[in-house]
């Protein structure tokens, strides 16, 4: 283990001190799936933790912010949305270096891509209604029973993050790509009328990010609150479908081209007619809006990725460049997605 990325010595103290029961010696393991905000796997002779934290040095402000996702955490854990137990919240940059959490180690499964490759059919589609389950009880959720009224701010969600994101675009941009400017000017004239809902989202609701059972299809933990906010609930569903549009494989981990009836995976409209049914809502009118948002928010997403390795600031600036090149690609079918 890396010294400078956590020092073991000071993680022990300050669990000694802190959580009731713990004994040491302790090790640790960094979790090699890559996330913004290292994760490591804690192990003593009595039990095994997770050590999530915020990374070393200069950061943006409002970025990976670990005191939300304990915050949100904490706040779900007598709901119908499982989490793993929080256990500690260090704010003490003395400590480590940076604030960090800790958390149970839940022992599952996780699914990279939506294809389940190696499952049966009867797992597929009882994995995917859970996802389908999941979804729908997180956006049931009372925020102001569990304290999270204010985790976000008022107003129109979706006026907000176009927005936000066309800020953040057009300081990452390199060059004119018309689809974007396109998409963009569409967005804009297509905000639906607050329609009064406003709920948690998770921000980054994807099957990769759910813990399922070693031996079963029940979800044992959501995952990777970064971020989640106080927001509309169609942005989270329209996620899920917008990912599956995309290439199968590790890069695109989507569905597109994929047979879905035959590997008893569920279709884009009987996911969201599941999801309306256990939410008790109506049909939902122009979910192409809510689609192109979502392909619009990940070109801008992409487009940081490679403003990045153009300044020479990217951790590995081959895929970036790549991940740059897909950005007219996401920004057409939000186009697409926006005419239907």
């Amino acid at each position: 283990m890396d010294s400078t990325i956590l020092d073991l010595t000071a993680v022990d103290a300050y669990l000694s001190a802190q959580l009731p029961g713990y004994r040491g010696p302790l090790q640790a393991t960094k979790f090699a799936i890559g996330q913004s905000n290292p994760t490591f796997l804690l192990k003593t002779p009595d039990q095994s933790l997770v050590l999530r934290r915020k990374p070393p040095g200069a950061l943006l402000k409002s970025a990976h912010a670990v005191d939300r996702e304990f915050r949100v955490q904490s706040a779900l854990a007598n709901s119908a949305v499982p989490v793993p137990k929080m256990h500690l919240l260090c704010q003490d940059s003395d400590i480590i270096g940076s604030d960090f959490y800790i958390m149970e180690h839940l022992e599952g499964r996780v699914f990279l891509e939506p294809t389940l490759k190696g499952e049966s059919n009867e797992t597929r589609t009882a994995v995917l209604d859970e996802m389908n389950r999941v979804l729908a009880a997180l956006h049931e959720v009372d925020i102001d029973a569990v304290g999270l009224s204010d985790y976000g701010p008022p107003g129109n969600y979706f006026e907000r993050q176009i927005a936000r994101w066309i800020k953040q675009y057009r300081a990452s941009e390199t060059a004119h790509i018309p689809e974007m400017d396109a998409l963009i000017a569409a967005l804009k004239e297509s905000i639906p009328a607050d329609d009064g809902q406003r709920t948690l989202v998770h921000g980054d609701y994807r099957i990769d990010n759910l813990m399922f059972e070693k031996d079963g299809t029940q979800c044992i933990g959501v995952l990777d609150w970064e971020l989640s906010t106080i927001g509309h609930p169609f942005a989270d569903l329209a996620a899920v479908i917008m990912q599956w549009q995309l290439p199968p494989g590790s890069e695109g981990r989507g569905l597109a081209g994929i047979d879905r009836n035959n590997l008893g995976l569920p279709s884009d409209q009987t996911f969201i007619d599941q999801y309306c049914q256990r939410r008790g809502l109506p049909v939902i009118d122009n979910f192409g809006f809510y689609l192109a948002f979502n392909f619009f928010r990940m070109a801008g997403i992409l487009q940081g990725v490679y403003k990045r390795a153009q300044d020479g600031n990217a951790s590995d600036p081959e895929r970036a460049t790549i991940l740059g090149s897909y950005v007219p690609i996401f920004a057409q079918h939000g186009l697409s997605a926006i005419k239907r």
